[in-house]
């Protein structure tokens, strides 16, 4: 497997031009309109991994990864959509959408267990150990280390994998109907953490 770092755009032609994307997000925090996107992280499924960082005061013109983001024909792979789909609507101006999020899946399928995380999900659907020590750290500054770049690839290395997992999953369980609807939902769930809604559940009677 290859990392391969960009400034400010995905060149073009370096993703297969068909199919799942798996894509994550890193940034300065947990507040949308507050913490700027730093860095995009996508992968087609192939052994490589695409980083695309963010200067302070990017424009986020980013024509390439735009185009692949906002192409309804393509699946985005997620763990944990809603925050990464606001983070990228808000920045780059785009609804990263189909999606399908392994989160989501996985709290539809893993009902046995609260332990959702990508890190809990690899070791036990996949046998595979991530490590989650870089998670926290500073996304902005102006050189990101090695242990960095590795950490933010893990987290798309492995999305393909953990979608076919959990749809199998999802099918056994006779619950693929009910995430599809949820996953439909995620842009517009993002669209109200962004307007406002974050911490408020429009749907509840008070």
């Amino acid at each position: 497997m290859t990392v391969h770092f960009h400034e400010e755009d995905l060149p073009p032609g370096v993703l297969a031009g068909t199919g799942a994307l798996a894509v994550d997000t890193e940034t300065m925090g947990l507040v949308t309109h507050r913490d700027r996107l730093c860095l995009v992280q996508i992968s087609d499924g192939s052994s490589d991994e695409h980083l695309v960082r963010f200067a302070p005061g990017s424009d986020y013109a980013a024509p390439n990864l735009k185009s692949v983001l906002a192409d309804p024909a393509r699946l985005k792979l997620y763990h944990y959509a809603r925050f990464d789909l606001a983070a990228l609507h808000y920045y780059l101006g785009v609804m990263a959408a189909p999606v399908f999020c392994t989160k989501i899946a996985s709290k539809l399928t893993r009902t046995y267990t609260d332990r959702h995380g990508l890190k809990n999900l690899t070791d036990e659907l996949l046998g595979e150990s991530i490590s989650k020590q870089q998670q926290s750290s500073d996304w902005g500054g102006p050189e990101l280390s090695e242990a960095q770049r590795d950490y933010a690839a893990s987290d798309v290395r492995f999305l393909h994998r953990l979608q076919d997992e959990l749809t199998k999953r999802l099918e056994r369980e006779g619950r693929m109907e009910i995430a599809q609807a949820c996953f439909d939902f995620l842009p517009t769930r993002a669209l109200l953490d962004i307007a406002g809604w974050a911490e408020h559940d429009i749907f509840s009677h008070s």
